[in-house]
Protein backbone atom coordinates (compact mmCIF):
# COMPACT_ATOMS: atom_id res chain seq x y z
CA UNK A 1 0.00 0.00 0.00
CA UNK A 2 1.26 3.64 -0.78
CA UNK A 3 1.35 5.55 2.25
CA UNK A 4 2.97 9.53 2.35
CA UNK A 5 3.98 10.85 5.31
CA UNK A 6 5.89 14.31 5.81
CA UNK A 7 6.86 15.66 2.60
CA UNK A 8 10.54 16.40 2.01
CA UNK A 9 11.59 20.36 1.47
CA UNK A 10 12.54 19.32 -2.09
CA UNK A 11 9.27 18.24 -2.81
CA UNK A 12 8.37 21.37 -5.01
CA UNK A 13 11.19 21.96 -6.63
CA UNK A 14 12.04 18.61 -7.73
CA UNK A 15 8.13 18.39 -9.00
CA UNK A 16 8.35 21.35 -10.58
CA UNK A 17 11.44 20.22 -12.42
CA UNK A 18 10.13 16.85 -13.03
CA UNK A 19 6.68 18.49 -14.55
CA UNK A 20 8.91 20.26 -17.12
CA UNK A 21 11.05 17.16 -18.24
CA UNK A 22 7.56 15.10 -18.55
CA UNK A 23 5.93 17.50 -20.67
CA UNK A 24 9.32 18.23 -23.09
CA UNK A 25 11.16 15.10 -22.56
CA UNK A 26 9.63 12.16 -21.65
CA UNK A 27 6.03 12.64 -22.74
CA UNK A 28 7.21 13.44 -26.49
CA UNK A 29 9.43 10.53 -26.65
CA UNK A 30 6.05 8.72 -27.55
CA UNK A 31 3.95 10.84 -28.96
CA UNK A 32 7.03 11.49 -31.81
CA UNK A 33 6.21 8.05 -32.48
CA UNK A 34 2.38 7.51 -31.94
CA UNK A 35 0.75 10.42 -31.79
CA UNK A 36 -0.13 10.39 -28.32
CA UNK A 37 1.36 11.82 -24.61
CA UNK A 38 -0.51 10.68 -21.87
CA UNK A 39 1.42 9.24 -19.26
CA UNK A 40 1.12 6.34 -16.42
CA UNK A 41 2.55 5.77 -12.72
CA UNK A 42 5.34 3.42 -12.95
CA UNK A 43 7.71 1.79 -10.56
CA UNK A 44 10.02 4.85 -8.73
CA UNK A 45 8.09 7.85 -10.90
CA UNK A 46 6.13 8.26 -13.93
CA UNK A 47 6.80 7.37 -17.46
CA UNK A 48 5.58 6.37 -20.99
CA UNK A 49 3.18 3.24 -21.57
CA UNK A 50 5.53 0.80 -23.85
CA UNK A 51 5.55 1.69 -27.15
CA UNK A 52 6.65 1.67 -30.89
CA UNK A 53 9.46 -1.54 -30.66
CA UNK A 54 8.77 -2.35 -27.48
CA UNK A 55 9.80 1.42 -25.79
CA UNK A 56 9.05 2.39 -22.45
CA UNK A 57 10.86 5.80 -21.04
CA UNK A 58 10.60 6.62 -17.56
CA UNK A 59 11.79 8.11 -14.45
CA UNK A 60 12.74 5.75 -11.62
CA UNK A 61 13.98 8.15 -8.37
CA UNK A 62 16.55 9.95 -9.96
CA UNK A 63 17.50 8.63 -13.01
CA UNK A 64 16.31 8.50 -16.80
CA UNK A 65 15.57 4.62 -17.66
CA UNK A 66 14.45 3.91 -21.04
CA UNK A 67 13.31 0.27 -21.44
CA UNK A 68 13.46 -1.62 -25.16
CA UNK A 69 12.44 -4.96 -25.16
CA UNK A 70 14.37 -6.89 -22.76
CA UNK A 71 16.63 -4.89 -22.04
CA UNK A 72 17.35 -1.39 -20.02
CA UNK A 73 19.50 1.46 -20.03
CA UNK A 74 19.71 3.83 -17.37
CA UNK A 75 21.77 7.40 -16.49
CA UNK A 76 21.34 10.23 -14.04
CA UNK A 77 19.01 12.81 -14.82
CA UNK A 78 20.92 16.39 -15.47
CA UNK A 79 19.33 18.66 -18.36
CA UNK A 80 16.53 18.11 -21.08
CA UNK A 81 18.63 18.32 -23.75
CA UNK A 82 20.87 15.52 -22.34
CA UNK A 83 17.88 13.52 -21.46
CA UNK A 84 16.63 13.60 -24.66
CA UNK A 85 19.46 12.92 -26.29
CA UNK A 86 19.90 9.81 -24.05
CA UNK A 87 16.26 8.73 -25.57
CA UNK A 88 17.74 9.31 -29.02
CA UNK A 89 14.24 11.55 -29.53
CA UNK A 90 14.37 15.67 -29.33
CA UNK A 91 13.08 18.22 -26.56
CA UNK A 92 9.88 19.42 -28.26
CA UNK A 93 8.51 22.67 -27.33
CA UNK A 94 5.87 22.84 -29.35
CA UNK A 95 3.00 19.70 -28.64
CA UNK A 96 3.52 20.39 -25.28
CA UNK A 97 2.87 24.27 -25.35
CA UNK A 98 -1.29 23.13 -26.67
CA UNK A 99 -1.60 21.31 -22.90
CA UNK A 100 -1.33 23.82 -19.99
CA UNK A 101 2.52 23.02 -19.73
CA UNK A 102 4.33 24.94 -17.53
CA UNK A 103 7.75 27.04 -19.36
CA UNK A 104 10.28 24.95 -20.35
CA UNK A 105 13.07 27.36 -18.66
CA UNK A 106 17.00 26.76 -19.54
CA UNK A 107 16.97 23.24 -21.70
CA UNK A 108 21.13 22.88 -20.27
CA UNK A 109 20.33 23.47 -16.58
CA UNK A 110 20.97 20.66 -14.10
CA UNK A 111 17.02 20.33 -12.72
CA UNK A 112 18.36 19.12 -9.14
CA UNK A 113 16.37 16.33 -9.13
CA UNK A 114 16.00 15.06 -5.14
CA UNK A 115 15.99 10.95 -4.96
CA UNK A 116 13.54 11.35 -1.47
CA UNK A 117 11.48 13.78 -3.45
CA UNK A 118 10.70 11.61 -6.43
CA UNK A 119 10.18 8.52 -3.92
CA UNK A 120 7.71 10.65 -1.92
CA UNK A 121 6.04 11.58 -5.72
CA UNK A 122 6.43 8.06 -7.07
CA UNK A 123 3.94 7.31 -3.70
CA UNK A 124 1.60 9.93 -4.92
CA UNK A 125 1.30 9.02 -7.97
CA UNK A 126 0.71 5.17 -7.10
CA UNK A 127 -1.86 5.65 -4.55
CA UNK A 128 -3.79 8.21 -6.67
CA UNK A 129 -3.40 5.87 -9.69
CA UNK A 130 -4.99 3.12 -7.64
CA UNK A 131 -7.47 4.95 -6.17
CA UNK A 132 -9.00 6.21 -9.54
CA UNK A 133 -8.56 2.60 -11.24
CA UNK A 134 -10.70 1.19 -8.21
CA UNK A 135 -12.96 3.98 -8.39
CA UNK A 136 -13.44 3.80 -12.60
CA UNK A 137 -13.87 0.04 -12.70
CA UNK A 138 -16.91 -0.46 -10.20
CA UNK A 139 -20.76 -0.59 -11.52
CA UNK A 140 -21.39 3.02 -10.26
CA UNK A 141 -19.12 4.28 -13.03
CA UNK A 142 -20.14 5.85 -16.27
CA UNK A 143 -18.51 5.99 -19.36
CA UNK A 144 -15.10 5.80 -17.43
CA UNK A 145 -11.95 6.58 -19.07
CA UNK A 146 -8.77 5.10 -18.70
CA UNK A 147 -6.44 6.37 -16.16
CA UNK A 148 -3.64 8.40 -17.03
CA UNK A 149 -0.91 11.01 -16.35
CA UNK A 150 -1.30 13.72 -18.17
CA UNK A 151 1.95 16.16 -18.42
CA UNK A 152 0.02 19.30 -18.72
CA UNK A 153 -1.39 19.19 -15.53
CA UNK A 154 1.00 16.57 -14.13
CA UNK A 155 -1.64 14.43 -12.40
CA UNK A 156 -3.14 11.08 -13.18
CA UNK A 157 -7.02 11.52 -13.76
CA UNK A 158 -9.80 10.07 -15.13
CA UNK A 159 -13.51 11.05 -16.46
CA UNK A 160 -16.90 9.90 -15.54
CA UNK A 161 -20.23 10.48 -15.89
CA UNK A 162 -22.91 11.14 -19.03
CA UNK A 163 -22.92 14.31 -21.00
CA UNK A 164 -24.60 16.29 -18.36
CA UNK A 165 -22.92 14.45 -14.70
CA UNK A 166 -19.37 14.47 -16.12
CA UNK A 167 -16.33 15.31 -14.01
CA UNK A 168 -12.86 14.56 -13.78
CA UNK A 169 -11.26 13.04 -11.32
CA UNK A 170 -7.58 13.24 -10.21
CA UNK A 171 -4.62 13.38 -7.99
CA UNK A 172 -2.60 16.44 -8.15
CA UNK A 173 0.86 16.31 -6.26
CA UNK A 174 0.73 19.97 -6.22
CA UNK A 175 0.54 23.17 -7.90
CA UNK A 176 0.64 26.99 -7.78
CA UNK A 177 -1.66 27.11 -5.51
CA UNK A 178 -0.77 24.20 -3.01
CA UNK A 179 2.68 23.13 -2.16
CA UNK A 180 1.04 20.17 -0.82
CA UNK A 181 -0.67 16.42 -3.17
CA UNK A 182 -4.66 16.47 -3.12
CA UNK A 183 -7.49 14.41 -4.54
CA UNK A 184 -9.99 16.59 -6.47
CA UNK A 185 -13.01 16.58 -9.05
CA UNK A 186 -13.90 19.07 -10.99
CA UNK A 187 -17.58 19.40 -12.10
CA UNK A 188 -17.47 20.08 -16.46
CA UNK A 189 -21.20 21.42 -16.40
CA UNK A 190 -22.12 23.00 -13.37
CA UNK A 191 -25.18 24.36 -14.69
CA UNK A 192 -26.39 21.32 -15.83
CA UNK A 193 -26.68 19.38 -12.63
CA UNK A 194 -29.30 21.99 -10.46
CA UNK A 195 -29.00 21.66 -6.33
CA UNK A 196 -26.28 19.11 -6.75
CA UNK A 197 -23.85 21.68 -7.08
CA UNK A 198 -24.95 23.72 -4.15
CA UNK A 199 -23.97 21.11 -1.39
CA UNK A 200 -20.88 22.50 0.89
CA UNK A 201 -18.74 19.25 -0.72
CA UNK A 202 -17.97 21.43 -3.34
CA UNK A 203 -15.72 23.72 -1.79
CA UNK A 204 -12.95 24.27 -4.32
CA UNK A 205 -11.67 27.62 -4.67
CA UNK A 206 -11.90 29.25 -8.53
CA UNK A 207 -13.56 26.30 -9.86
CA UNK A 208 -16.87 23.92 -9.39
CA UNK A 209 -15.14 21.22 -7.31
CA UNK A 210 -13.81 19.26 -3.96
CA UNK A 211 -10.46 18.99 -3.05
CA UNK A 212 -8.98 16.24 -0.40
CA UNK A 213 -5.73 17.76 0.66
CA UNK A 214 -2.73 14.96 1.58
CA UNK A 215 -3.07 16.11 5.35
CA UNK A 216 -6.18 15.15 5.31
CA UNK A 217 -5.68 11.66 3.46
CA UNK A 218 -2.54 11.47 5.53
CA UNK A 219 -4.94 11.07 8.69
CA UNK A 220 -7.29 7.98 7.62
CA UNK A 221 -5.86 4.27 8.48
CA UNK A 222 -5.71 3.34 4.51
CA UNK A 223 -4.83 6.83 2.28
CA UNK A 224 -6.44 4.58 -0.65
CA UNK A 225 -9.32 4.01 0.63
CA UNK A 226 -9.61 7.08 2.29
CA UNK A 227 -9.07 9.14 -1.46
CA UNK A 228 -11.44 6.11 -2.91
CA UNK A 229 -14.43 7.42 -0.61
CA UNK A 230 -14.08 10.78 -1.83
CA UNK A 231 -14.12 10.41 -5.29
CA UNK A 232 -17.49 8.09 -4.53
CA UNK A 233 -19.46 10.79 -2.50
CA UNK A 234 -18.34 13.04 -5.57
CA UNK A 235 -19.72 10.50 -7.95
CA UNK A 236 -23.33 9.66 -6.39
CA UNK A 237 -23.64 13.47 -5.39
CA UNK A 238 -23.67 14.45 -9.51
CA UNK A 239 -25.77 11.56 -9.98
Amino acid sequence: MPTLGTPPASLVTTRVALHRFATYVVAPARHQVTGRFGLRATPGGFGTPVFGDGIRVRVDGPDLVVDEGESSRRTPITSMNAAAEFIGSKVDLETAAEHDSPPAGDLDEDLGIDAEAVAYLASWWQLASEALEIVRTDAESVDPSEVQLWPGHFDPSIEIGDEDHRASYGGSPGDGGSDEPYAYVSVWWPDRIGDAVTDTFWSAEGYTGAVLPRSEIDAGDDPVATVVEFFRRARALLS
